[in-house]
């Protein structure tokens, strides 16, 4: 089986809250990490997402320490979507 990681960078134009953070981050750009792992025994090459993870502070304030938080990406895909129409 083989494991894949891939980071993106998500951009909030508005300060957003998720649920697994203790305050409403800024807004800015931010790391996603996402871990992946291949789906076996089938007939094409397939992965089903492991964890989803968010780098703070945004990358424009990470001078110096951050931290990567767990977080539920449907939730992720929810708080993009609502910036996009605030």
């Amino acid at each position: 089986m083989t494991d894949r990681t891939t980071e993106t960078e998500i951009t909030f134009s508005h300060p957003f809250r998720l649920s697994a953070l203790s305050h409403p981050q800024p807004a800015g750009t931010y790391r996603v990490v996402t871990d992946e792992e291949e789906i076996v025994g089938l007939s094409f090459r397939a992965f089903r997402r492991t964890a989803t993870m968010l780098q703070i502070p945004a990358i424009e304030f990470s001078r110096g320490s951050s931290q990567i938080i767990l977080v539920d990406p449907i939730e992720l895909t929810a708080a993009l979507e609502k910036d996009k129409q605030a």
